[in-house]
């Protein structure tokens, strides 16, 4: 093996490694770290790893605002200042009680661009055009981290369990968390699939209600099925650990 050839194999997997810890710290630091230390999941747990109320309604208020305001005004500017208002608000409250700045400014520099191109084209089904780039960047991310055998499923497991990268000497817990992954990528082929020919007939009320169907209540329920899986397993997998030392 040449020289180059030998760096080439070394660097690819501490590219991963490095893409691997760089995902872990920021699961680390979002809402989801609330299922690592949950030894059940119940509603408080959930709605914690989930944002918080606040995380909740700040992801939902400002695209349902923009509906309801465009389906009774006909107008774009009257539904654009409302939406946005709504994004100022939680802004100026989280300052005000100095909490964490990053959800609420990240959710108003999305409803700036969401507003910015509803504006620019004069369709109000443009303000959820950055959704659909959302939903394709996390099925591209979700697809590859499983055909480079990096599931982010289990990558962000690893990091919330404290369980590290050692599944991915596992083959049966790789494939796994590489189903989980799929399951995860499936969400977001399904929002594109269905909210895509509502966006090109220009179904603006059909469109604005399926993303809202589509948002949290789809979430909510897979995260659950997600964390009930990875613990169900994670246990059988300790107590058969702890039967074969015994």
């Amino acid at each position: 093996m040449s020289n180059s050839d030998s760096r080439s194999s070394e660097e690819t997997p501490s590219t991963r490694d490095a893409l691997s810890s760089e995902i872990g710290k920021a699961a680390g630091k979002s809402s989801l770290s609330a299922l690592g230390s949950a030894e059940s999941l119940d509603a408080k747990t959930l709605i914690a790893a989930m944002g918080g109320v606040r995380g909740i309604l700040e992801a939902i208020l400002p695209g349902l605002v923009f509906l309801v305001a465009y389906t009774v005004s006909r107008q774009l500017l009257p539904a654009i200042v409302a939406a946005s208002v709504i994004g100022v608000i939680f802004t100026i409250v989280r300052l005000i009680q100095r909490q964490t700045l990053l959800q609420a400014i990240t959710g108003l520099i999305a409803i700036g661009i969401s507003a910015a191109l509803a504006a620019i084209t004069g369709n109000a089904e443009d303000f959820y055009l950055p959704g659909f780039w959302t939903n394709g960047i996390y099925l591209i991310a979700l697809a590859v981290s499983v055909f480079a055998r990096w599931p982010l499923i289990g990558v962000l497991v690893g990091v919330l369990t404290g369980d590290g990268n050692g599944w991915r000497q596992d083959n049966g817990l790789r494939r796994f968390y590489a189903g989980l992954t799929w399951v995860w990528a499936t969400m977001f082929a399904l929002r594109l699939f269905i909210e895509l020919p509502l966006y090109f007939a220009g179904s603006f009320v059909a469109l604005g209600t399926i993303k809202l169907v589509l948002g949290i209540p789809l979430y909510a329920p897979l995260l659950v099925v997600t964390w009930l899986a990875v613990t169900s397993v994670r246990k059988k997998r300790a107590a058969a650990e702890h039967d074969h030392q015994t």
